[in-house]
């Protein structure tokens, strides 16, 4: 235990503030420079340049762009419902940004005012708190999609509450067994977890829990291949058709900062958060306010560990853009079927099975640890793997190169149009 000493009622308002500030300018910095990675990540794929003309290799693009959005003149439709209207952007950007609140970023900093928590807000229900406030963005999609009086925006609004209510179940099942094994739905609590008390990250004894919470947060985000709420081929952008100037750019700083909510969380619940791989010497957890058990905190392992925290999370956006610019649009019904009939049995299934394993771990009496971890690994594992391999076989990604059969020019079920053989061919053409 280490004893650091307590904030002074005004020290932890004064602080309090400043985290404040400055989480919310990093948020924003973040969510401008990621529309940059985006596109040129986007070009490497493709093999372009993207933008590089506005400042050193582009890096001025994210304030030329926010500039002429700044500047672009307002729209209104007529017919729409201009209360609405004007209110669905902040209803969607204001959850997006207050969710990463409850987010610690880095190691508890020792002040000569006391011990200050990299946290803006260490909830004692951190989980719960961004899993209500994520899906309050969802009204603001529907009241944009209703409000605009447009078929294709109505179309995207639909689209995108079905969509977000399927995902959200999946989203939070796929969490239980994690509290499950962390005892606990405090993200600072977690941590610990996976630093002193279990030695093992949680994606590891966790790995379907980890994929499916995955799945699901593209879902939430509306990313591709979850993006049929925008579909530019088929909705014309869908629910922001008919948006402009800064609202339409409300948008996109909601869906950028819910994309980098999502890497923290993927982060900080099943990649340790801010703590560093294999090191003890930043394994910390504030047990009461002032006392720190664990290593002793610095102020270098402070900005260690935050730089940790970045890395990590922008590994996840990198991965969020990666899978945008590789994978193809599902269809609509395909992304029901795969949250109703696939994720949701999928997390029912694998809740029972990780409590049986947890119940039966604990009333052999192991000890909480590395051994505890190997075994769940073990389990997860061969339950990652059937996943992957057998319960989802041919029914979602396969089905997008298939037609059902009996319809005028179709192929029989089973029958690949990539992968056809004469006598397949013989046989579709007596169908």
């Amino acid at each position: 235990m280490h004893e650091v000493g307590t904030l002074g009622p005004t020290a932890f308002i004064v602080i309090t503030a400043i985290k404040v500030l400055g989480a919310f300018t990093i948020v924003m910095l973040v969510v401008a420079f990621l529309t940059l990675a985006e596109r040129r990540v986007s070009a490497w794929i493709q093999d372009r340049l993207g933008p590089n003309r506005v400042g050193p290799q582009g890096l001025l693009q994210p304030i030329a762009d926010g500039l002429k959005n700044f500047a672009k003149e307002e729209t209104s439709p007529r017919r729409a419902s201009r209360f609405f209207f004007i209110l669905a952007p902040m209803m969607s950007i204001g959850p997006a940004l207050v969710t990463f609140a409850v987010v610690p970023f880095a190691s508890p900093l020792p002040t000569r005012w006391g011990l200050v928590d990299m946290v803006v807000a260490d909830l004692p229900i951190g989980i719960l708190f961004i899993l209500a406030l994520s899906s309050l963005g969802v009204y603001g999609i529907v009241m944009a999609g209703w409000s605009s009086n447009n078929k294709y925006s109505f179309l995207g609004g639909l689209r995108a509450s079905a969509q977000m209510i399927s995902y959200e179940v999946a989203l939070g099942m796929s969490l239980v067994p994690l509290f499950m094994l962390a005892g606990n739905v405090t993200l600072t609590r977690i941590i610990w977890t996976q630093q002193e008390e279990l030695h093992w990250y949680l994606v590891f004894p966790l790995s379907l829990s980890f994929v499916l919470f995955v799945i699901s947060a593209l879902a939430e985000t509306n990313r591709l291949p979850f993006d049929v709420a925008e579909a530019e081929s088929e909705l014309v952008t869908g629910y922001h058709t008919e948006y402009s100037s800064m609202k339409f750019s409300m948008f996109f700083i909601a869906e950028y900062a819910n994309m980098l909510t999502a890497s923290a969380l993927m982060a900080t619940l099943f990649w340790g958060g801010w703590d560093i791989p294999i090191w003890a010497g930043d394994n910390m957890y504030v047990v009461a306010p002032g006392i720190v058990q664990g290593a002793a905190p610095a102020l270098w392992k402070t900005l260690l560990t935050f730089a940790v925290f970045s890395v990590k999370t922008l590994f996840f956006c990198f991965m969020f853009i990666w899978i945008r610019w590789t994978v193809p649009r599902f269809r609509y019904d395909q992304i029901m079927h795969l949250g109703w009939k696939v994720m949701l049995p999928t997390a029912l299934a694998y809740i029972t099975l990780n409590g049986t394993a947890i119940l039966t771990l604990d009333s052999v009496g192991l000890p909480f640890g590395g051994l505890y971890g190997l075994i769940l690994t073990l389990v997860n594992g061969l339950a990652t793997i059937a996943f992957l391999t057998v319960v989802d076989r041919d029914r979602v990604i396969g089905s997008a190169t298939r037609r059902s059969a009996g319809m005028p020019g179709s192929l029989p079920y089973g029958v690949s149009a990539t992968r056809i053989t004469a006598h397949e061919a013989t046989k579709v053409g007596e169908v």
